[in-house]
């Protein structure tokens, strides 16, 4: 048992040092779409949310409220990593039901341009190993709640929380 529950630590560990997806996958229509790109994907229990070009669900972080800034940096950014643009794009990508005109961006401390949709800065979280889970719902963690957006860029308070 005592072993099991260290391969779920390191497991758990090793997953917080994994960097963001980065490279280019297909979509069901076989283009070419960035992992920043912004698009949708329905997802049991939460409906059509927003998730980024890979599949992966994307989260807002309350704190981040009316403020169009991260307020997430350190340990908070290991743990949620920030969708920001490549070196040399300067504007996001939006696909599927996702809305263009809710997309932009904001400057983080270290100049990177972080994704914005309706004014949230989106983030990951990193245990969601594979596209379309949402452990992050409704999870109270690193100073304020995380949620998945709607594609009319409003956060879905409901729905089931994976913990």
């Amino acid at each position: 048992m005592l072993a099991a529950f260290a391969l779920a630590a390191c497991g758990r560990a090793g997953a917080a040092r994994a960097t963001p997806p980065s490279s280019r996958t297909r979509t069901a229509a076989g283009t070419a779409a960035p992992a920043y790109a912004v698009t949708t994907r329905s997802v049991a229990g939460l409906g059509t949310i927003l998730v980024d070009g890979r599949g992966r669900t994307l989260y807002l972080f309350v704190p981040d409220r009316d403020s169009g800034r991260s307020r997430c940096y350190s340990l908070c950014a290991n743990q949620w990593p920030p969708l920001v643009l490549p070196k040399g794009v300067t504007k996001p990508i939006a696909r599927g039901a996702a809305r263009a005109s809710l997309l932009g961006t904001t400057r983080r401390r270290n100049g990177s341009l972080q994704v914005t949709y309706a004014g949230w800065p989106l983030y990951w979280f990193v245990y969601d190993a594979h596209p379309g889970e949402a452990t992050g719902q409704g999870l109270d963690s690193l100073g304020g709640l995380w949620y998945v957006l709607n594609p009319l860029g409003n956060e879905i308070r409901d729905g089931r929380r994976s913990a």
